[in-house]
């Protein structure tokens, strides 16, 4: 067994393991991160061959930390937030409570002690929110009601999982650990209200220089950096800001490494300078999480899913079914249909980053035996290799009881008041039915409310639909794919089915709903996938429409009429784009490039 000393080698064994890791789980089309990890276990000293120094890639591991939290925190949106708040926020804290007792039951019949089980309960309770994002962002969700919902509740898990990071040091002399190294008030030696309240004081001193100065300082410094017109001067600034506010908030306050870049990443995220930062933050950010993960794999003994393997099945159960039952429980009590409940809970059923974190520093204040991180480890690993198969069997799911109303309403419960689905006129004809009010439906509602077109929107959200009958505009509530909504919205008369929702398997459902009541109806569908595209043209629909695909097409326009070529022109030969792609029909002549030019030599 050969080890690997010194910075530079294990930056490069890491970095080198991980490409292969990652490219090779990337191949069984398994998130990286899986491969991340074991290419940790690969380099640690669990296995043999070459072992990395531990102590050098924990420091690396820590810079890590530093970045990752200084993304989550220049990303975090307080607005996005609020937009699904009645959910997200009771949810998330019901969910962290029901997974962490789960978890606590299981270290207790481990025997563990109290400590140890509030670690391990935290840590199985918090979803990844690099895994989530990517599987969202895969499936075209991410822009979704469930989406919005997801992301929702993962950010106030990751709030919870901050201040749990603040928390635990000042409690752990009473849950049986020991004080962290430096700490100024005695630890143990004071009452357990006497450390909380010093603790809470700290960081409440922490946040207000943070928001009263720190809002102010670091924007204008980035700001006077990006004055000099030097990139590298401005991505220095970000990433002194992020290190520097971390270390000083440690030293100063007594705060942890993450909620120090926290609160650096959401101070500059109200900066107009935030996106610039993210943009060259992300490259050096991306390298140390990927050694961040390699260093967690390092301290996986994999013997334990030999040694262990009925535990590591039980870690995996409390991730995977306790959560996700817990979840669609949740979601299902709050009034929104199965879809949104199954797809929050394959969002959750699996852990990852902060796990990890919180694994560290349970055994760094001697509550948690390094047994736990080993059986964290093992659930991570497992839960974030299964997680794309939860999904699809998620999404399975969801159709099959779409196919089942009456079953599908066994499960939904509505609130005790329920909406009445307002249906439309029946002299009503030659209308749309826009089913999804987000951002793409409203922007489309407005435009024919504009030319004074008659049209009905279908939406689940109960808040949309609400202050749309307050505006007058007719709005049926409930999901379009249910029996009986589509034709609340009289959609046997309507002219038009305008699919505004990202989610492309509802729109083939609403589509075989809408022509059997409708056999001549148009349709226009939004979608994110090419292979999804294919088969709805293959279906007739009127207009698929790819969001990537309409911004490359639209820049292209600009581009052409920029150079030199007539408006005219341009837009011809961009039909002809759009008709070879097979996006839409095209009513001009398909020509050529070359003819194009000659056309214009010609005008010239």
């Amino acid at each position: 067994m050969q080890h690997a000393t010194g910075l530079i080698s294990i930056i490069a064994l890491g970095l080198v393991c991980a490409f292969i890791g990652g490219m090779a789980a990337q191949r069984m089309r398994l998130p990286p991160l899986v491969g991340y990890l074991v290419a940790g276990i690969a380099i640690g000293p669990f296995t043999p061959g070459f072992v990395g120094d531990m102590e050098i890639a924990g420091q690396l591991a820590e810079l890590g930390v530093i970045l990752l939290m200084f993304g989550v925190g220049l990303h975090f949106s307080l607005k996005d937030l609020m937009a699904v708040r009645t959910i997200a926020l009771p949810g998330a804290v019901v969910q962290i409570a029901a997974a962490t007792a789960m978890g606590a039951g299981l270290a207790a019949a481990f025997g563990w002690g109290l400590g140890a089980g509030i670690v391990f309960g935290l840590a199985l309770s918090v979803a990844s929110t690099v895994v989530l994002l990517r599987a969202l962002e895969g499936r075209g969700l991410l822009d979704s009601d469930k989406g919005r919902i997801a992301v929702g509740w993962l950010i106030v898990e990751d709030l919870a999982m901050v201040l749990a990071l603040v928390l635990l040091p000042a409690l752990a002399p009473s849950l049986g650990g020991v004080a962290p190294q430096g700490d100024g008030h005695g630890g143990a030696a004071l009452g357990l209200w006497t450390t909380l309240g010093l603790t809470l004081a700290k960081v409440g001193v922490f946040i207000a220089v943070m928001l009263i100065g720190g809002r102010r300082l670091v924007p204008y410094l980035l700001g006077q950096a990006a004055r000099t017109g030097s990139r590298e001067l401005f991505t220095l600034a970000v990433l002194a800001s992020a290190v520097g506010i971390a270390f000083a908030s440690s030293e100063l306050f007594g705060v942890s490494f993450a909620l120090g870049a926290f609160f650096a990443g959401m101070v500059l995220a109200e900066s107009d300078l935030s996106h610039q930062a993210a943009a060259d933050s992300l490259p050096l950010q991306d390298a140390f999480a990927v050694l961040f993960f390699v260093s967690v794999g390092m301290l996986f003994d994999p013997g334990i899913l030999i040694r262990e393997p009925l535990s590591v099945l039980g870690v995996l159960g409390v991730i995977v079914v306790g959560k996700s039952l817990a979840a669609v429980a949740i979601v299902l009590a709050f009034g929104h249909p199965v879809g949104t409940a199954l797809t929050i809970a394959a969002s959750l059923a699996q852990i990852g980053e902060f796990s990890f974190i919180l694994a560290g520093l349970g055994i760094a204040l001697k509550l948690l035996p390094e047994q736990g991180r080993d059986l964290i480890l093992g659930g991570a690993l497992l839960s974030i290799t299964l997680n794309p198969l939860f999904f699809a069997l998620a999404e399975r799911a969801g159709a099959w009881l779409g196919e089942r109303p009456e079953l599908r309403r066994r499960f939904e419960r509505r609130s005790a008041l329920p909406l009445p689905l307002n249906p439309s006129d029946p002299g009503l004809k030659g209308h749309a039915v826009i089913v999804g009010y987000g951002r793409v439906g409203s922007a489309i509602g407005k435009a024919l409310a504009d030319w004074n077109l008659p049209y009905i929107v279908v939406d689940r959200d109960r808040r949309r639909v609400e202050e749309l009958r307050a505006e007058g505009v007719t709005a049926v509530f409930g999901d379009a794919a249910a029996a009986g909504i589509l034709e609340a919205a009289g959609i046997a008369a309507a002219h038009l089915l305008v699919v505004a929702t990202p989610d492309s398997h509802q729109g083939r459902r609403l589509l075989a709903k809408a022509r059997s009541a409708n056999p001549g109806i148009d349709s226009v569908v939004r979608t994110h996938s090419d292979a999804e595209r294919r088969r709805l043209e293959e279906d007739g629909v009127g207009l698929v429409l790819m969001a990537e695909r309409e911004l490359a097409l639209g820049m292209m326009t600009y581009a052409l009429r920029s150079l030199g070529i007539r408006e005219g022109e341009a837009r011809l030969f961009v039909d002809t784009s759009r008709t070879e792609s097979q996006v839409a029909p095209s009513t001009e002549p398909d020509l050529p490039v070359p003819e194009l030019r000659q056309r214009r030599d010609e005008a010239e």
